[in-house]
């Protein structure tokens, strides 16, 4: 990956999750450089317009770290990311689930992906979340 391409995804992460959310927190937390992660993104002239990580978990593969650029928001770019991650997701573990954290009021919005609510409410950096599952393909 070209670093002014990573850069410019942690710039995008750093700027919703640290600074607009106000959640100060350790985005660069090793799991970018696990073997089997994979980062993917929108991009537009060079701007980074979503981005969202795929990690390799035990018994299921992990979707984390979803964002879309305030600037872009509103323009489906968010979701047409989010499909293409389920697809690759499904295409590199058809039997496991896909795991999520998602902030408690985009619970709906990831539903619409396949995703259902399981276990209890939880904060993480202040900010209410549900842990969600896609069931295997």
């Amino acid at each position: 990956m070209d670093p002014l391409v990573l850069y410019r995804i942690l710039q995008v992460r750093n700027a919703v999750f640290v600074v607009e959310q106000v959640a100060a927190y350790d985005d660069i937390d090793g799991r970018d450089a696990e073997f089997g992660a994979e980062l993917m993104w929108a991009e537009e002239d060079g701007e980074i317009l979503a981005t969202l990580r795929i990690l390799q978990e035990t018994d299921a593969i992990r979707i984390g770290r979803v964002v879309t650029a305030a600037a872009a928001r509103g323009r489906g770019i968010g979701a047409d990311l989010m499909r293409r991650a389920v697809q690759r997701c499904v295409e590199v573990r058809p039997d496991e689930p896909i795991l999520l954290d998602a902030q408690s009021h985009l619970v709906d919005w990831y539903a619409r992906f396949g995703f259902v609510v399981e276990g209890e409410p939880f904060v993480e950096d202040e900010i209410p979340h549900r842990r969600m599952r896609r069931p295997a393909a």
